[in-house]
């Protein structure tokens, strides 16, 4: 390894650029202020500006999924469960739907998990399905706007696409009743079906309680230059490799893994929170889908995500300047990904960091319990507030009909 490479780390060291950030609010860590309108949207409060009427479904589309099993409240889909949960306390909601800016259905649809803990989207559109059914049975409201006044959460690997493999995602397409919905979703890539217009991008969930628990000294230097754990290679479902994250992480592990600048390794310590508060640069490359918890993750711990994961539509994008505070990397230039992060001027790394400490930033990317002002769940509030008043054209005339509720496979169509 190059001599002035390893001085490139050892000067950001000595000179207390490398140092860590932290989950706690300001603990004495300089920050800079988002400026322009970014900053100014991420602290907006969206108490008073719109009104949410919660449908009460039976539990069978929510609770009782839960309770049969509870690891759904700790997966990175959980936003679903827990933007329930803050909705029905929260001061936006409304009992009288008369008066309501925007309706929400509760339904858990990626509460179905393997015995490994992954979700199995295969149910999802029927339960939908019988979701929608049920409250344009019971309820006026959906059929006025076939659903352009409502949101939905979505945060399956392709959203209301429901398919963990891109491919099929892109073959099933937008489950159809959703198509006038506005969906809050994990799932962001330009250009891509399984993004409509008008989509929130939200993080995955990402527990706030088990970060804080393994907080490090602040004054702890940043040692590690790029961090990574996870998985390279998806031989399971990927025997003949190159389809898993379209080859990226796998050019990652070739290219770097004898490179000392590179800590990344399939292992996942006990002390992966701590290391990732000791590393300047955080690898967030996409696995099968581009969105993972490691972008959450690196915000939350001070590293300067490096997102490697073409055309992605990054959480909160009018509020988090994500240009600013990370460092972007084509996927076919991962093989020069050590030239491109030694090449950043410290003055640059510096900068990020000041962002990255900013106390808005973390809590933007954060679903706490309780929540908290400025949080995730405001940050979506926020953003539904943005899309009001709702163009007169999303309602429909008497006798009206857009949706097609026969379309989409023939699977989807049985009852749940």
């Amino acid at each position: 390894m190059n001599f002035w490479k390893w001085s490139f780390v050892g000067i950001l060291c000595a000179a207390s650029l490398c140092r860590a950030g932290a989950v706690e609010r300001g603990r004495n860590q300089p920050t800079e202020r988002i400026s322009g309108s970014a900053g100014d949207v991420l602290e907006d409060d969206p108490v008073g500006r719109l009104k949410v009427f919660v449908y009460e479904l039976p539990s069978k589309y929510n609770k009782k999924i839960l309770q049969k099993d509870p690891r759904c409240l700790t997966h990175m889909f959980a936003a679903e469960i827990f933007m329930h949960r803050f909705l029905l306390s929260s001061p936006v909601r409304t009992l009288n739907p008369e008066e309501a800016d925007w309706f929400y259905t509760p339904v858990y649809t990626t509460c179905d998990l393997t015995p490994n803990g992954l979700p199995l989207p295969f149910k999802s559109p029927r339960m939908m399905r019988s979701a929608i059914q049920l409250i344009s049975s019971n309820w006026p409201y959906w059929n006025r706007t076939e659903g352009a006044d409502h949101f939905f959460v979505v945060p399956h690997d392709f959203g209301a696409c429901f398919h963990y493999q891109e491919e099929k995602a892109i073959e099933r397409g937008i489950l159809t009743l959703l198509q006038r919905a506005s969906l809050v979703q994990t799932f962001g890539q330009r250009n891509h079906v399984c993004l409509k217009d008008g989509s929130i991008t939200i993080p995955p969930y990402a527990p706030p309680q088990k970060m804080h628990a393994h907080l490090i000294p602040e004054k702890t230097p940043r040692s590690i230059f790029v961090y990574f754990r996870g998985l390279f290679y998806d031989v399971g479902n990927d025997p003949e490799g190159g389809y898993y994250a379209r080859g990226a992480r796998a050019a990652v592990w070739e290219n770097f893994k004898d490179n000392p600048l590179f800590d990344i390794s399939t292992e996942h310590p006990t002390t992966y929170y701590e290391d990732m508060q000791r590393a300047i640069f955080c690898l967030c490359p996409l696995g099968w889908a581009p969105w993972s918890p490691r972008l959450v993750e690196a915000v939350v711990f001070g590293c300067i995500p490096v997102i490697i994961a073409d055309d992605i539509v990054l959480p909160f994008a009018d509020a988090i300047p994500w240009e600013e505070i990370g460092v972007f990397v084509d996927e076919e230039d991962v093989p020069n990904l050590d030239t491109i992060l030694t090449s950043i001027p410290p003055e640059v790394i510096l900068r990020k960091q000041r962002l990255l400490a900013n106390p808005s930033m973390k809590q933007a990317m954060l679903f706490p319990q309780p929540a908290q002002q400025g949080d995730a769940f405001h940050q979506v509030l926020n953003g539904l507030a943005r899309k009001l008043p709702h163009d007169s054209s999303v309602y429909l005339k008497p006798g009206e009909k857009i949706l097609n509720w026969t379309a989409g496979p023939v699977g989807d169509l049985k009852p749940w």
